[in-house]
């Protein structure tokens, strides 16, 4: 059995292929990424600071800005980005949930993907062998909970032939009755 709780879901060979396939073809760093450190230019609304940042590994990274509220809204967008380029097996991440397909499969940014028993209620879609949008639905104590859809807009290939998203847009809305927040 794939998943990590419980679930009457059968395993669906082809979700499970075409999801390993975007897996693969989506950049990861490599297990020995020593980190960088970089320039940072940030604009939030209009908002400007320049600093730097530095990345040790998925979960080890600083920022540097002289506006404080600037540099927590980057550190958390840099921590994201970070913690999602990781290193990982397959069989780490998604791969050991029980993966199926929905009923959509002409939908023009690819088949549901649903990612059964994550406790997150997330689903993608696969388009091209990569991974084109997110479906999450997510709650933390004390806060209210939160649904997401993250659409992939724009990607590159790396020297690798990995696909690296370069845009994205997330809109968030509430898990009760779908409407943007």
């Amino acid at each position: 059995m794939h998943a990590t709780t419980q679930t009457d879901v059968k395993d669906d060979p082809k979700a499970r292929e075409l999801l390993r396939k975007a897996f693969d073809n989506t950049a990861r760093w490599q297990a020995g990424f020593k980190g960088f450190t970089a320039d940072l230019a940030v604009n939030v609304n209009g908002k400007e600071a320049t600093g730097s940042v530095t990345v040790k590994g998925p979960r080890d990274l600083s920022v540097s800005l002289p506006d404080g509220d600037i540099q927590k809204w980057a550190e958390n967008q840099i921590g994201m980005i970070a913690v999602h380029r990781g290193p990982r097996s397959f069989e780490e991440s998604d791969g050991k949930y029980v993966l199926t397909l929905g009923d959509d499969l002409d939908h023009p940014m690819g088949p549901r993907l649903i990612i059964n028993g994550d406790g997150m209620h997330s689903f993608y879609r696969v388009k091209g062998d990569r991974i084109t949008q997110i479906n999450r639905k997510m709650g933390h104590p004390g806060a209210p909970p939160i649904a997401f859809t993250i659409n992939v807009e724009d990607s590159m290939v790396t020297k690798d032939n990995k696909f690296l998203t370069t845009r994205y847009t997330v809109y968030y809305s509430s898990p009760k009755d779908g409407k943007l927040t």
